[in-house]
């Protein structure tokens, strides 16, 4: 996967790097915002309203904060926040993850086994540990990227997504 070290402003390639970044990192924002919406029509919404919001806003990206994957992540999140908040949902997160593994079945039994008791564990976690575990893991970010979305040290994120990867295991009833 490619990532651009910057998302230029204006001058000659400002287009196709943000049309690289669009490229490198679309399919995984659509798969994190579609986990936390549950609703494939919304986050297809979602995820190009934050597609909009990082171009209209790429003058305001700061390469010492961050890369260009981890801000488009973070305004992605905030975007989803906000459609959840819309909905006047309790939960600022989703309840229980997209069920897909009728797809899977077809193919694998025992991995859709997995992937239902994954699901049923990760509805029964925290909001927080479900989001710290769905952005490393559907949004596929970095433990770098990771501390920027959350806005915390990379210790720190680290340290939590640990730590709800574990809460995970126990809700499963998985031993290493």
């Amino acid at each position: 996967m490619t990532v651009i070290a910057a998302v230029p402003t204006s001058g000659p390639g400002a287009g196709e790097q943000f049309e690289q970044l669009y490229r490198s990192s679309a399919a995984d924002v659509y798969a994190y915002v579609a986990s936390l919406l549950r609703d494939r029509s919304a986050a297809e919404d979602v995820t190009a309203l934050a597609f909009e919001r990082a171009f209209r806003r790429r003058a305001l990206f700061d390469v010492r904060r961050g890369t260009p994957r981890s801000w488009l992540f973070a305004i992605a999140r905030n975007a989803a926040l906000d459609e959840l908040r819309r909905r006047r949902r309790t939960v600022a997160l989703l309840h229980e993850v997209a069920d897909d593994s009728s797809e899977l079945e077809e193919l694998d039994p025992d991995l859709a086994e997995r992937r239902l008791l994954v699901r049923d564990g990760l509805a029964a976690l925290e909001a927080r540990d479900r989001e710290v575990i769905l952005l490393k893991f559907v949004g596929r970010l970095s433990n770098a990227e990771l501390a920027r979305v959350l806005r915390c040290s990379e210790s720190n994120a680290g340290t939590r997504l640990h730590r709800a990867i574990e809460r995970l295991r126990e809700v499963c009833g998985v031993t290493q």
